[in-house]
């Protein structure tokens, strides 16, 4: 026999024993089998106890095979893998179980009737009412602090990335970093103390000013580095032309970066759809439909939940759930639009 054919037969030294691919699967099946007889042995009777002795069952067991069948290399990447997926589950079955919570005792009263009636003269305790006032308002609020805070914050990130040097930029960049940070009760504090400087009364469009103020921040962040993104090349060779540089963020660096610049402006509107604090402060709510948003208090779908779960009624903890479901679904339907945004607008790359 020759040496060529003995060498074919030889084993290869450069491939190792290997799990088979159903094995993380198999390992996590045995993990949850013992972890439920744990529980039971142990008189455990909360699931989440399980759950955990579970996910630490089923890291151990992951390295421990991992390491007897492929060895201590292998065995680390896959500890790091299970490691990954355990915190993955942490992280999702909470925001489950939050979604289903809503969704089952939400839909107990949403129906169209509840989307476009107001609550009028129904009392918390009293079966009846919606939302469409709330909603009215929300929409009113959140649009106008969108007019005010989507222009200054793009605008502050062009000034910052294109023009901005010395010691103004960097001021700039220290408020808006300090303005990310702060809570929303201070922004409704601030305008309060406006409001009570000029004897005002609260209307609707004082919660759009405190809501621009959270939203500013978020938008000069996410344009800053969507503009940072676009190439220096293009920037150099529009220059390079002649072209003036005003015109070149204009038609250049934007157009380029107007997909990320929209989704940023679209997560920061989900973002200040949910607060509560400054419209408590500074729109007070009302129960009956004011769609003017300068003149008189105003209603808002975070708020109507607070006040409705408040109330410690049963009908009022059906509308509280009903409108925070309607409130998921609008902060969904915001996030679904901004990613459809970001892919439309997306540089198309050639093969």
């Amino acid at each position: 026999m020759s040496n060529a054919t003995i060498a074919d037969k030889r084993p290869s030294t450069l491939r190792g024993a290997r799990l088979p691919k159903w094995s993380p699967y198999a390992i996590a099946a045995g993990s949850v089998a013992v972890a439920v007889g744990i529980g039971l042995a142990a008189g455990l009777d909360s699931k989440i106890q399980w759950g955990l002795i579970a996910a630490i069952l089923f890291v151990l067991g992951t390295y421990v095979i991992g390491s007897r069948v492929e060895g201590p290399r292998q065995a680390k990447d896959r500890l790091a893998t299970s490691l990954v997926w355990v915190a993955f589950l942490l992280a999702v079955i909470p925001l489950v179980s939050l979604v289903w919570s809503t969704v089952s005792r939400g839909v107990k009263v949403l129906d169209v009737y509840f989307l476009t009636h107001s609550m009028g003269l129904t009392s918390d305790d009293e079966v009846g009412g919606g939302i469409y006032h709330a909603i009215l308002g929300s929409l009113e609020q959140v649009g106008l602090a969108t007019v005010i805070a989507a222009p200054i914050g793009v605008l502050t990130a062009i000034y910052l990335v294109e023009y901005g040097r010395g010691n103004l930029a960097r001021a700039v960049t220290f408020f808006v970093d300090v303005m990310t940070g702060i809570p929303s009760i201070v922004a409704g504090l601030f305008i309060l103390s406006l409001m009570l400087m000029f004897e005002m009364q609260p209307f609707g469009f004082a919660g759009s000013m405190a809501l621009a103020i959270l939203m500013m921040p978020v938008v000069v962040r996410s344009t800053e580095e969507m503009l940072k993104l676009v190439p220096n090349e293009l920037r150099e060779a529009s220059l390079a032309l002649g072209v003036p540089k005003w015109r070149t963020i204009l038609k250049v660096v934007l157009p380029t970066s107007i997909g990320g610049i929209t989704t940023g402006i679209m997560l920061a509107i989900a973002r200040i759809a949910g607060e509560t604090a400054p419209v408590l402060l500074l729109v007070w709510g009302n129960s009956l439909i004011n769609s003017n948003p300068f003149e008189g208090a105003q209603q808002s779908l975070p708020l109507y939940i607070y006040q409705q779960y408040g109330a410690g009624a049963g009908p009022a903890y059906d509308r509280a759930w009903a409108a925070s479901l309607t409130l998921i679904a609008f902060v969904m339907i915001l996030n679904l639009a901004a990613r459809g945004i970001a892919r439309w607008k997306a540089p198309k790359t050639g093969r």
